[in-house]
């Protein structure tokens, strides 16, 4: 019996592999790689802000930033983060310049004049106030969980109408809303590095709790 002879089919176009030509180097330019070991060629251009030595007071502005969100915040402190937003803020400031005093004699005036100590606050309070302001940024913040220093007893007649529609706005997000906010805790916030590992962690754990299931 004759042996049947394999006949080779031609690769299609598709299969054959495309030469690529040889690039022509000229023999005058040497390749030289750069070395950035010391003494050796420049590094490059990069973005130098992690390595900047700030001034102690940026340091402790962001350490004290990061603290506050990571640190959980009891409920009493935690009310001084819910703020007036942007429109109130505005024109409270547009009144409030209006009862600014004016020099230091004035200043020393108001002082001696609203706030002669704790117990005749509380008095003032109980009367005709009708708005009180407190700064969310005040240091030491024992100062206003007690008592509200800062507080206007009597309003001109031209500013009536602005200071009944500021009034019912607080009131509206923060009178009404006392026990809801008394009841929020703060902080707790944590950074990249902390979510990156809780994220791996719970990956981890459901990949066991299949291979259980399984």
């Amino acid at each position: 019996m004759a042996l049947k002879r394999e006949t080779k089919l031609p690769v299609p176009a598709v299969m054959k592999k495309k030469k690529t030509p040889k690039k022509v180097e000229n023999p005058l330019f040497e390749k030289r790689p750069k070395q950035f070991g010391i003494g050796g060629a420049l590094p490059p251009k990069k973005d130098l802000q992690k390595f900047v030595k700030w001034p102690k007071y940026v340091r402790l502005q962001r350490q004290r930033r990061v603290l506050n969100q990571r640190l959980k915040v009891p409920l009493a402190l935690n009310q001084s983060t819910k703020t007036l937003d942007k429109n109130l803020v505005s024109s409270l400031f547009k009144m409030l310049i209006k009862y600014k005093p004016e020099g230091k004699a004035t200043k020393k005036e108001h002082h001696f004049e609203e706030g002669p100590g704790r117990n005749r606050g509380q008095d003032l309070l109980k009367g005709k106030v009708q708005l009180v302001v407190i700064a969310h940024d005040l240091d030491p913040i024992e100062v206003v969980i007690w008592l509200p220093d800062l507080c206007k007893k009597m309003v001109k007649k031209e500013d009536k109408l602005e200071f009944s529609k500021i009034v019912e706005a607080t009131k509206a997000n923060f009178n009404d809303r006392l026990d809801a906010l008394r009841r929020q805790w703060g902080g707790g916030i944590m950074g990249v590095k902390s979510h990156a590992n809780t994220k791996a962690k719970e990956k981890i754990l459901a990949k066991e709790a299949t291979r259980r299931m399984s």
